[in-house]
């Protein structure tokens, strides 16, 4: 079959790779249907160090179970579903504390040994505490916003749900990336009245603005801060999502918060400094946060995606066939595109 595989910074290939077949009698055969470029395989396009022989990438996809292993359970083949970016076995101590990324026998698409999601077909370990399925037809209109809930849907939610988020309260999304848009879906969705996003791009923006955003700073650092601040009389908002996941953007983000306030952060954390926990201190600022639980999630998120309340498949604004995922790669690290859906049929 034919796959995505990343060789080092700049250089993705679409490659001829061993089919998956069943290692374990609770894995599943998932025929991809749709999957796409998420803005964290951007780290490793810019920065991975050159390696031959290659590693699979890609960790959110919809598909279609072709086949099952013989333990398990609620799951046979012609089902539609969609996997979270992390696989789980569903009955761990973690698992049932629902922090599904904290599983002792799980693991993230793309890691060693493991296949990436920008294929064909997948192998799925741990498929019944993984997989979930979706009540519509294969080629259903809503594939692209249900392909949200592997990824960046939750982890906007888990932003919002981290900041506490709530009625009437004030919140403040940093960055406009797909995980950033998903942000303000998530903040408008529990109810939050003025929702600010930071971003500089205006498409982006503009859809920010009918996910819910009430405000947009395109300004950064000292500016944006001073900015916030202006907007909410001088005491800035009651949550703050930290959608980037640098040393700057979580300093800035700290800053945004009001007296008392909280910042959730979902970046996946990369280059830049700490930050300063004196000033949290004073002035009573939580932090929570970290890599989302997407399993934990995706059933409260299912019904407001299939209903129509929640149209997260905007943020896809490019298309592509397996051929084109090198261009679409290059088209997100050029900020030419926001978010790339793939169909690799």
């Amino acid at each position: 079959m034919r796959a995505t595989v990343i060789h080092g910074a700049g250089d993705v290939r679409v490659e001829d790779v061993a089919d998956p077949v069943l290692a374990e009698p609770t894995d599943a055969i998932v025929r991809v249907s749709l999957t796409c470029i998420c803005g964290s395989d951007l780290w490793p396009y810019k920065g991975m160090e050159q390696d031959g022989a290659g590693s699979r990438i890609g960790h959110e996809f919809v598909g279609i179970v072709e086949e099952t292993g013989s333990e398990v359970g609620g799951l046979r083949a012609g089902d539609l579903v969609v996997s979270p970016f992390t696989w789980s076995d569903g009955h761990c101590t973690y698992c049932r504390e629902q922090l599904q990324t904290s599983c002792v026998n799980g693991g993230l698409w793309g890691s060693p040994g493991s296949d990436g999601a920008q294929g064909e077909a997948v192998r799925v370990p741990h498929a019944e505490g993984t997989l979930v399925r979706l009540p519509v037809e294969p080629d259903s209109e809503l594939l692209p916003g249900l392909l949200t809930l592997a990824d960046v849907l939750p982890t906007g939610h888990h932003a919002a749900v981290s900041a506490g988020v709530r009625p009437g309260g004030t919140a403040t999304v940093v960055g406009d990336g797909a995980v950033g848009l998903c942000g303000v879906l998530a903040a408008n969705r529990l109810g939050a009245e003025r929702i600010i996003v930071m971003g500089r791009h205006t498409d982006r923006t503009n859809l920010a603005r009918e996910f819910g955003a009430t405000d947009v700073v395109p300004e950064r650092g000292d500016e944006a801060v001073e900015r916030v601040r202006e907007l909410t009389g001088g005491e800035g908002t009651h949550s703050v999502l930290e959608c980037v996941g640098t040393g700057d953007s979580l300093r800035t983000a700290l800053r945004l918060a009001r007296e008392g306030g909280r910042v959730g952060y979902v970046g996946v954390p990369q280059e830049g400094d700490g930050v300063d926990v004196r000033e949290m201190f004073m002035r009573n600022v939580g932090l929570s946060g970290g890599v989302c639980p997407a399993r934990a999630y995706i059933p409260e998120l299912l019904p407001d995606v299939l209903y129509g309340k929640l149209d997260p498949g905007r943020v896809f604004d490019q298309r592509t066939g397996l051929d084109g995922v090198p261009g679409g790669y290059r088209d997100m690290a050029d900020r030419k595109a926001l978010k790339v859906l793939v169909d690799p049929s």
